[in-house]
């Protein structure tokens, strides 16, 4: 998520939030979830609001965190289908002012070793400091216990960054994000670093992706700060998916203010160098994009979970019900299935009507919610 002009989109944002909260109460149709539960369906989206929505899975129950912008909010439920019912919990809430005080997007919740970690991007309200910055927590249970800062996740060479996940292959961890090449805001890469524990990188960056084609590089800024450029080319959002020997890095193309907003693909073997960019190679269409007969705009910015018993894959991503919303609070997350194709690629389909009654994810039963 990249906001440039940001006292204007800001206002957007408040805004939307309030409209947002009215279409809730008053039942604009925004949201559709005042039916009764359903022991084997759901109809999207899975919360009135929720953009950069994550996922984290232990121990039968999931994590799931949205960009709130002004703290850290984790939800836990054994249901992703039924997350407007789970608890939740603000588990940080950011100083007064500082390098992590303002324009809090795209947070993570990861367990790694025996430690619960959160990923963060953040800024002082000059959105050329924004970073990724890190919390720890030792408890079983991120919902207790207590939450320490950890620094900043950064390379040597400190350039803006935003949206960091971090995986785990063949024993190593790696970081990914998106940043600028030098110090000039215009064009979002995607990079990735080798990590020596889960808050420090190990190396230098490798750029793996930057936006080239067509559909990676709508991004006009109208009525843009002066102090920023009119164009920006976006790659952002990078996400791990990991099926048998290939791992697919899912990204977010296009600016998120425009309803081109999509999801790209990077491919590679789980046994190739990852740090060394020629082992991924990018599909030349997105993988996944707007489809305005289903209420979905701007579609972008996912993450991935297992069903409950763990047989398959499923997207959870966030899009705007109807066109012209932005990057706002009208993004909502909603959740549908992976299908595998023949040659271990997946095939995300396409974003399906607010209306469709979707079969629940496998093993998801009355007795295993929240």
């Amino acid at each position: 998520m990249t906001i440039t002009n940001q006292p204007t989109l800001k206002a957007k944002q408040l805004s939307a939030v309030a409209l947002v909260c009215c279409a809730v109460l008053f039942g604009s149709g925004v949201y559709s979830h005042a039916q009764p539960l359903s022991p084997r369906t759901f109809t999207n989206p899975v919360l009135p609001t929720g953009p950069d929505p994550w996922v984290a899975q232990k121990d039968g129950f999931y994590y799931y965190m949205n960009t709130t912008g002004n703290n850290l909010t984790v939800w836990k439920t054994r249901s992703i289908p039924d997350l407007v019912h789970a608890r939740k919990k603000v588990v940080w809430t950011p100083p007064a002012s500082g390098p992590y005080s303002k324009d809090i997007w795209a947070p993570e919740i990861h367990f790694l070793d025996g430690k619960w970690y959160i990923y963060f991007a953040a800024d002082s309200l000059d959105n050329h400091s924004h970073r990724v910055w890190i919390l720890e927590n030792p408890s079983r249970d991120p919902l207790q216990g207590s939450w320490t800062m950890k620094g900043k996740l950064a390379d040597a060479s400190d350039k803006w960054a935003i949206d960091a996940s971090v995986f785990e292959n063949q024993g190593k961890l790696y970081a990914i994000w998106s940043g600028w090449e030098d110090d000039t805001n215009g064009t979002q890469n995607i990079y990735i670093a080798a990590m020596k524990n889960p808050w420090t990188i190990e190396g230098p960056r490798t750029k793996v992706s930057t936006p080239t084609y067509p559909w990676e590089t709508v991004g006009d800024v109208e009525g843009h700060n002066p102090n920023d450029p009119p164009h920006i080319n976006v790659n952002e959002g990078p996400e791990m998916l990991q099926h048998g020997d290939k791992l697919f890095l899912i990204y977010s193309a296009s600016a998120c203010w425009t309803e081109n907003y999509c999801l790209g693909m990077l491919t590679a073997s789980a046994d190739a160098n990852l740090l060394d960019a020629g082992s991924w190679k990018k599909s030349s269409q997105p993988v996944f994009s707007q489809k305005p007969e289903a209420q979905a705009y701007a579609t972008g910015h996912c993450g991935f979970f297992k069903s409950p018993d763990g047989t398959e894959d499923w997207i959870i991503f966030h899009a705007n019900p109807s066109p012209g919303k932005g990057c706002g609070s009208f993004r909502q997350p909603r959740a549908q299935k992976i299908n595998w194709n023949a040659d271990g690629t997946p095939d995300f389909g396409e974003p399906l009507p607010l209306e469709t009654r979707i079969r629940r994810p496998s093993g998801d039963t009355e007795t295993r919610r929240n």
